[in-house]
């Protein structure tokens, strides 16, 4: 992957052709995978808007230890971030449940912990305070998409061995 095929979120763009079809099936609507494209194009939107946030965050309060505080707690958010990118992407690329079930429990928590570590940062005057509150409003439209994006799993054969998603 290149730079050029990243935006300004740093995430790469939805491919409708890195996801398999079962052959001569391409022409069936899948909304399953439509409704995972709109979850990514959402969480491409938090992803830009967090860097922006994050980017003029303040972090000049006198001292080194709450410089690199401010520094850390930016890394865990935007790697957060990237991770349920990257699990939004991977839970179409085999259809499968259990990996589904599994990408969208850490998505929900990803985007949970997101959101209560803007509030905090608010609060601290670490980040604009009309910025946290943007971010958390397209979190809750992107918690609206999730929603219907996992409406759409199917159960299939295949077994949980952990015994978690049965």
């Amino acid at each position: 992957m290149n730079k050029e095929d990243l935006d300004m979120s740093g995430m790469p763009d939805w491919r409708d052709d890195d996801f398999e079809q079962e052959e001569g099936e391409e022409w069936k609507p899948d909304p399953a995978r439509e409704a995972c494209k709109a979850l990514y194009q959402q969480w491409k939107t938090i992803v830009m808007m967090m860097k922006g946030a994050l980017d003029s965050m303040n972090t000049d309060n006198g001292d080194e230890l709450s410089k690199d505080y401010s520094e850390t707690e930016k890394d865990i958010l935007l790697n957060d971030a990237y991770i349920t990118g990257v699990k939004i992407l991977s839970s179409e690329t085999g259809g499968l449940y259990i990996i589904r079930m599994e990408n969208a429990s850490i998505i929900r928590k990803n985007a949970q912990s997101i959101k209560s570590a803007l509030l905090g940062m608010m609060i601290d005057q670490m980040i604009e305070e009309h910025h946290g509150h943007a971010i958390r409003n397209e979190i809750d439209k992107f918690r609206e998409l999730f929603k219907v994006w996992v409406s759409n799993f199917q159960r299939d054969e295949y077994e949980d061995e952990w015994g978690l998603f049965i």
